[in-house]
């Protein structure tokens, strides 16, 4: 294996991986304290909602899988719908009050720590609302994004080193401590979202979260767990199927990846049923035949894995969507919507009342009923493709998840196969097979991942992406 920045972190008992040290740090104080997998990926989440703002917020969405020894493999889906009352007609808005649905982070987070956590909201998000209060440093590439996407009308971006508070959100974040998802889809604050957007107030409080059941593939004799339909979690099993059929070269998982990409486009509706993609006669079929390298989504977004001493793993990813999601701040409470009604660009048009498209795909692998851990890459379609570079990594080059989380990758946008500085050697590869290569310069582009795997002597080993400036903690 070629030598990679760093060593994967090793941990005897319990572990939190996320894109940011203070997040990560909320995470393992709540592990310390007693708390389990799914108290500290709530902690972390929070904390990330603070120093990443312009990826995640209480405006935001957010999926969870959660499974342990005595807790089979569950789905937590808290993305919200489009208006009930929005006109089909209507253009589909990328930022802006009309691209916003109904945010269900609030919701999911509150649902999430009712039934796994041991601790409640106040002690959560008590992290998230001291360094809100108090400030925190801004991390490099945090600064980077801030800069690049800053939404006209909000406060400076700062640069990196520099103290940030936001009061604003540490009031609203301990209203929600206090009072439950109520402080947001209810009373005078739901009245401000419905101020700012084109959401009614009716919408807010209708909305629940909901429990799935997981999506269930495999690749290489493991078993691959990912959320069912609106997410796009089937574009990766499929594409793994596939590539499960072949060899694991970098053309081929091109290749399948791109397929997949495409039945997910076409096929990722909110309520279908997706799982045909994988029935054996199809996958057939569709190994044979040729992609095309359509556009695909781009988003801003954060990951948290986190595993406890009894073995119970939480898998959660939480997101704007676009860098600032809408570009809409509710008032003075620190809420920034979701831009997540953008995703009806797949379907061509808004569904009232139903749930776009969503790139947001947290994932769990085990061997067999044997957990092995949580893992997932941020960055709209990145979030498949790179899942499936992630896992043949590790499974098929036998990296461990620092290496994996770490390599360079390819992703197919815009017509194109973008390719990381890494494998600009590969170019010329795609270019006999007719494929039109781009040599990316700009590391957003590639995502940024997180993964906890079990030692086979016992114990975790973790990655945090250094796209990212996070990094994973255990004890």
């Amino acid at each position: 294996m070629p030598r990679t920045s760093r060593d994967p972190v090793l941990a005897e008992h319990a572990m939190v991986a996320t894109s940011q040290p203070l997040a990560s740090a909320a995470g393992l104080r709540l592990l310390r304290a007693g708390g389990n997998a799914v108290d500290a990926a709530l902690a972390a989440a929070a904390v990330l909602c603070v120093v990443e703002p312009m990826m995640t917020g209480l405006g935001g969405d957010l999926f969870a899988l959660v499974a342990g020894p005595r807790e089979a493999p569950i789905g937590l889906d808290a993305a919200g719908p489009a208006p009930v009352t929005a006109d089909p007609a209507s253009p589909v808005h990328a930022r802006g009050p009309r691209s916003a649905t109904v945010p269900g982070a609030v919701a999911g987070c509150a649902l999430l720590a009712e039934r796994f956590a041991r601790f409640g909201l106040d002690r959560l998000l008590a992290g998230a609302i001291e360094i809100a209060r108090e400030g925190f440093t801004v991390t490099p590439i945090v600064a980077d994004w801030w800069r690049s996407s800053n939404p006209p009308g909000f406060p400076a971006a700062p640069v990196a080193g520099e103290r940030r508070a936001n009061p604003a959100l540490a009031a609203m974040l301990e209203r929600v401590a206090d009072e439950g998802p109520q402080a947001i889809y209810g009373g005078p604050i739901a009245a401000q979202i419905a101020e700012a957007s084109w959401l009614s107030e009716a919408d807010l409080a209708a909305y629940r979260p909901r429990w799935v059941t997981p999506l269930r593939g495999g690749y290489r004799g493991r078993v691959v767990y990912e959320m069912p339909a609106p997410t796009q979690g089937i574009a990766a099993l499929e594409a793994l199927a596939l590539l499960d059929r072949t060899e694991p070269t970098l053309s081929e998982q091109v290749r399948c990846v791109a397929l997949a990409l495409e039945d997910a486009a076409a096929h990722v509706r909110d309520g279908a049923d997706v799982s045909t993609l994988l029935a054996p006669d199809r996958l057939a079929m569709r190994a044979e035949a040729t992609p095309a390298l359509a556009t695909e989504p781009s988003g801003s977004t954060v990951y948290v894995a986190a595993v406890d001493g009894d073995g119970l793993c939480a898998s959660l990813i939480q997101s704007l969507f676009h860098p600032f999601g809408s570009g809409v701040a509710v008032g003075e409470t620190g809420i920034v919507l979701q831009s997540r009604a953008a995703g009806f660009a797949v379907e061509g048009s808004v569904n009232p009342g139903r749930r776009p498209f969503h790139t947001l795909m947290p994932a769990l692998l085990a061997d067999g009923d044997d957990l092995l851990g949580p893992f997932g890459v941020v960055g709209g379609s990145m979030q498949a493709q790179g899942q499936v570079q992630l896992l043949s990594a590790l499974l098929d080059g036998g990296a461990d998840p620092q290496a994996a989380v770490e390599r360079p990758r390819f992703r197919i946008d815009d017509g194109s196969v973008l390719l990381e500085r890494g494998l600009w050697d590969r170019a010329q590869d795609f270019e006999r097979a007719g494929m039109p290569v781009v040599r990316g310069e700009d590391y957003k582009r590639f995502g940024g991942g997180q993964m906890i795997v079990r030692r086979p002597g016992g114990g975790w080993s973790g990655g945090s992406d250094p796209r990212k400036d996070g990094c994973a903690l255990g004890m």
